[in-house]
C-alpha cells in the first residue's frame, strides 16, 4: 500500500491552519492551537487510531474557539480525504466501544464517501477545562463534511464530562484504526458493490 499522507492548510479571515497526518503512523502528535482541552482531545484520535497529527492553528481566540475549533475539524477531514486515497484495500468501516470509569461511548464509522453524522452525546457540564462542549459537536460536523465519511456517535452513559468526552475520542481514534486498516483480502479492491467511493 501507497504511503497514506497529507497536508493541508486552510486560511481564512478567522483561522490560519496547517495539519499533516500519516495514518500509518505511530501514533505520535504536536499541536499548537490555543486550545488545551481540544489537544487534549485530539492527542487522543492520534495515540488510539495510531495515526501521526501534527496541526499548527492561530485564530481569533479573543472572541472564542468556535471557529478555532470548526476548521480544525474541516481541515483534519481535509487531510484524511487526502491521506485516504482512492480507498482501495481498506477495511472501510469501523466501530469501537470505550469505558473510562463510569463512562463509555461507542462510535461507529464508514469510509463511504458520503457525509454524515449522527451526534448522541450529553455533557453534564456546559465547559470542561473552559472548553465549551457545543463545539464538540462543531468539530465532528466539520470533520465528516470534508471526510466524506458516516459517523455515528454514542455516549452511552457517564456521569463526568471530561471522561465522557475522553470516550467519545478514544472510541473514534480506535474505529478510524480498524477501518483504515488494510484488509488482506481486498488487496486493489475498493470495498463496495458501486466500484466507487
Amino acid at each position: 500500500m501507497a504511503e497514506r499522507m497529507a497536508s493541508v492548510a486552510r486560511d481564512t479571515l478567522e483561522t490560519q491552519i496547517q495539519v499533516s497526518i500519516n495514518l500509518d503512523g505511530e501514533g505520535k502528535s504536536c499541536f499548537e492551537t490555543g486550545v488545551p482541552f481540544l489537544e487534549h482531545m485530539l492527542d487522543q484520535i492520534a495515540r488510539h487510531g495510531m495515526i501521526d497529527i501534527d496541526i499548527k492553528a492561530k485564530g481569533d481566540l479573543h472572541i472564542d474557539a468556535h471557529h478555532s475549533v470548526e476548521d480544525i475539524g474541516i481541515a483534519l477531514g481535509q487531510a484524511f480525504f487526502q491521506a485516504v486515497g482512492d480507498k482501495k484495500g481498506i477495511t472501510r468501516y469501523g466501530h469501537a466501544y470505550v469505558p473510562l470509569d463510569e463512562a463509555l461511548s461507542r462510535v461507529v464509522l464508514d469510509f463511504s464517501g458520503r457525509p454524515g453524522l449522527a451526534f448522541h452525546v450529553d455533557f453534564p457540564r456546559a465547559s470542561i477545562g473552559g472548553f465549551e462542549t457545543d463545539l464538540f459537536y462543531e468539530f465532528f460536523q466539520g470533520f465528516v463534511n470534508h471526510a466524506q465519511i458516516s459517523l455515528h456517535i454514542d455516549a452511552l452513559r457517564g456521569r463526568n464530562s471530561h471522561h465522557i468526552a475522553e470516550t467519545v475520542f478514544k472510541a473514534f481514534g480506535r474505529a478510524l484504526r480498524m477501518a483504515l486498516m488494510p484488509d488482506p483480502r481486498m488487496q486493489g479492491i475498493i470495498p463496495s458493490t458501486k466500484g466507487a467511493l
